[in-house]
């Protein structure tokens, strides 16, 4: 393994140019070339030298500083050397660096977000399964209808078993009857589906995530307008390019004049970071989060899980 190891060491040197090489390492490549194995076999002391030497080079991490000063220092130089950096890929949980602003567009500085929440490999699987969740838990499932013991109704035989040559029936509250009851019908019930801790918390991650790719994720300093009127708010949409439906994420309660402003608008919608989740992230193309939201929002997905 050492031998193999040092003939890739080897390799690094231009062909035919042993001169840099270490005399000692030159002496252990004589020594264990493949042809000679008669020569390795007479001389074992040499060849424990010379396997020591290349254990030496192969597993020892060397530097430009390092006190290995055998090894050539045109083989650790950088300088010499362009590396390629590759463009950012998605999902590697990398920390984000976004701009700051507010509803005036003035420059409020940068902000990091952390990778492991706003750059999280994207999952169709679980996104579905948590707004699948979320639908189903969200209904109300207040629907019900009548069996043949609550419907009204008398519970007298309507005619004799036998001697009328109508068909026998028990009563006149059956479903088979006008104002009967109905079978195996809706009965007030909870819709909800068990879905993990973990898998609701990861739903949340890709949907921010997912906005973070787009560059539909915009943080502001903080959510102040100057005052309540819906045309600020129109003003400030119609800058934006290709928003047709913004959801506005504040940290604490909503202020009032920006709840006075928004409400009458259809396409733009306000939220407290504590009411933040995947579906209502789906259905607006833009997020605007304050700086306090980004923090709570961050908070809440790296506090552990309690079971």
């Amino acid at each position: 393994m050492a031998f193999s190891i040092s003939r890739r060491v080897l390799r690094a040197f231009a062909p035919g140019d042993v001169s840099s090489l270490p005399f000692s390492l030159y002496n252990a490549f004589r020594s264990h070339d493949c042809g000679d194995s008669s020569h390795t076999m007479r001389s074992s002391a040499l060849g424990k030298m010379s396997l020591d030497v290349c254990r030496r080079y192969s597993t020892t991490i060397l530097t430009p500083n390092s006190s290995e000063g055998a090894f050539p220092l045109h083989l650790l130089s950088s300088k010499n050397k362009s590396v390629a950096i590759p463009d950012r890929g998605i999902g590697l949980s990398q920390d984000l660096v976004i701009p700051v602003t507010n509803f005036l567009n003035e420059d409020k500085g940068f902000m990091t977000l952390g990778g492991d929440v706003f750059d999280v490999p994207i999952r169709k699987d679980i996104i579905h399964r948590v707004v699948r969740w979320q639908l189903a838990k969200r209904r109300q499932g207040t629907h019900s209808t009548k069996t043949i013991s609550e419907v009204s109704g008398t519970g007298r035989k309507p005619w004799p078993q036998k001697g009328t040559g109508r068909a026998r029936h028990g009563t006149l509250r059956g479903a088979q009857f006008r104002g009967g009851a109905t079978m195996h019908g809706p009965k007030p019930r909870s819709h909800a589906i068990k879905l993990n801790k973990k898998v609701r918390r990861l739903g949340l991650k890709i949907a921010l995530s997912a906005r973070a790719a787009e560059g539909k994720l915009m943080v502001f300093e903080d959510l102040e307008v100057p005052s309540h009127k819906t045309k600020n708010i129109v003003h400030f949409v119609s800058q934006m390019e290709n928003a047709k439906k913004i959801l506005v994420v504040d940290g604490g309660p909503i202020n009032e004049k920006l709840k006075l402003a928004t409400q009458n608008l259809h396409y733009v919608n306000v939220l407290p970071s504590i009411g933040l989740n995947v579906y209502s992230i789906l259905l607006h193309d833009t997020l605007v989060m304050s700086r306090d939201a980004v923090n709570r929002i961050v908070e809440r997905m790296r506090t552990p899980i309690n079971r």
